[in-house]
């Protein structure tokens, strides 16, 4: 499985270190509630709200360099969209291994 990395963060700051911390700061603090919101819609079975959770998890998907996870993000909110969750578990597996990542920084 491919790694979140900080390498677009750091080509968008320019070398400002207080601009990379700004923006790790708040993906650390966003994307534990957008995660629970996701998994709350989920289990609810309430398909187009978990599309729109996952089409605003696929942003800090991309932030953090995840091209192929990304790709996948695409292809599971188009599931969504049609009511199916083909894709679940790779999504989820992405989710955790942000969540990791987000742990160390």
């Amino acid at each position: 499985m491919e790694q979140p990395n900080l390498s677009y963060i750091q080509s968008m700051s320019g070398g400002d270190k207080a601009f990379e911390q700004k923006l790790i700061g708040i993906i650390k603090a966003e994307f534990p509630e957008e995660k629970k919101v996701y998994f709350d819609n989920i289990e609810a079975k309430n398909f187009k709200l978990t599309a729109e959770n996952v089409h605003k998890l696929k942003h800090k998907i991309s932030i953090l360099g995840l091209e192929k996870s990304y790709a996948i993000a695409v292809d599971y909110e188009n599931n969504l969209i049609e009511h199916k969750t083909a894709g679940k578990a790779e999504f989820e597996n992405i989710l955790q291994n942000i969540t990791d990542f987000l742990e160390t920084l």
